[in-house]
């Protein structure tokens, strides 16, 4: 790190809630929040937001004309952003940098385009400006009325992280000291779940765990789609407000040798491990929340390169997707909240149907991994503001 950064908010909205005290309170408990759901006459396994969070999304849809055309991936992140800067008291006239991504994109409003374009073979009006990837991050910056630099792209599942990897670069590089990052997603469309089902990694058993994330001996592939997106506001330097500082950050990708998977032992979670632990060793990592898409493959790769790094001083390790599942280009952020919330509190959120381990006696730094399709691995170290 050339620079030390500070987390000074962070927002999100997924299946655990509108809040982070009402994350905090969905953490604590074993339940899950994945259920069936119907996608024109087929049934598949999802993890949506709440009743009480549709309410709200439709409510800013609905302040607005010029919003109304707009996807849910947009409409998340730009609900999301307004509750970040708010906490983070980050004034539009700061002309902060805007960097949120996504996986998919304006997934719903894609297919609805298309599929009017096929029964007359033509496009509406706002079919090509209001699906574009690039209108998230524009949008938000018009939503909040800032003038600063303005990103949107698309790394697969470590979208976020990406994102959050951008904000560092333009922080340390001086041409910004403040960065609003992050990642969105609205992947629950009938399309969308064909895709996932035809890679044959789809979760089909509706049990006491549908999603099997960080089980290692699973004999089947349970990955289940979620949505919602996180965003958390960076600033330069070592704030007194900062819920926590980023001590170290890694990145690495793999050469491709099939379009979804990682090697064997994800030597791209290695290389972008060791490089996060650069200037810290590695005993000093109390846990490490896990990318763990729920995947046979994915989740025993991830952690054999994590014995690689670690060897036979593991920490503890935990991951989110069993609860929320996949959100795709907005997972990695909400593993920063979870890590956030751990160190914030001091209590590590297991999964509870892994053989339970130790706990750490305290938890001051966390390691976050996230990984794209390919091997687009990005690791985060988080601490607490000394």
């Amino acid at each position: 790190m050339n620079k030390p950064i500070s987390i000074t908010a962070i927002h999100s909205i997924s299946p655990l809630g509108i809040s982070l005290e009402e994350a905090w309170k969905n953490y604590r408990h074993n339940n899950h929040y994945i259920k069936i759901k119907n996608f024109k006459g087929d049934k598949a396994l999802v993890s949506e937001l709440s009743e009480e969070t549709k309410i709200e999304i439709n409510e800013l849809k609905n302040s607005d004309s010029n919003y109304r055309n707009l996807d849910n991936t947009v409409l998340y992140a730009m609900y999301v952003s307004r509750k970040a800067i708010k906490q983070a008291n980050w004034k539009a006239s700061y002309n902060f940098g805007i960097n949120i991504g996504s996986s998919r994109g304006a997934t719903s409003l894609f297919e609805k385009y298309h599929e009017d374009f096929l029964s007359d073979n033509k496009a509406k009006t706002l079919t090509s400006p209001t699906t574009t990837l690039g209108n998230i991050s524009s949008w938000v910056a018009h939503d909040l009325q800032t003038y600063g630099p303005e990103i949107s792209h698309s790394i697969t599942c470590s979208t976020a992280l990406h994102a959050l990897l951008n904000g560092i670069a333009w922080i340390n590089s001086g041409m910004s000291d403040k960065f609003l990052v992050g990642g969105s997603e609205a992947p629950l469309t009938p399309f969308t779940i064909a895709q996932m089902q035809a890679l044959k990694i789809y979760a089909k058993k509706n049990d006491a765990y549908p999603c099997k994330a960080l089980d290692l001996d699973k004999k089947l592939n349970t990955m289940v789609l979620g949505e919602g997106a996180s965003v958390i506001c960076l600033e330069k330097g070592k704030k007194r407000n900062a819920l926590a500082i980023i001590e170290g950050f890694g990145y690495a990708t793999e050469i491709l040798e099939h379009n979804i998977s990682i090697s064997t032992e994800a030597e791209c979670f290695q290389r972008s491990m060791k490089m996060a632990l650069k200037e810290i060793n590695s005993d000093e990592i109390d846990c490490i929340v896990m990318h763990a898409p729920g995947t046979i493959k994915g989740d025993v790769s991830e952690y054999k390169a994590i014995k690689k790094v670690f060897g036979n001083n593991i920490p503890a390790l935990t991951t989110n997707k069993w609860k929320i599942g996949h959100t795709f280009g907005a997972s990695g952020m909400l593993s920063v909240e979870m890590a956030i919330l751990m160190l914030q509190k001091q209590q590590f959120i297991e999964v509870p149907f892994v053989e339970k381990l130790e706990d750490p006696k305290q938890i001051k730094k966390v390691l976050v991994n996230a990984v794209g399709f390919g091997g687009n691995a990005v690791s985060i170290v988080l601490c607490l503001n000394k």
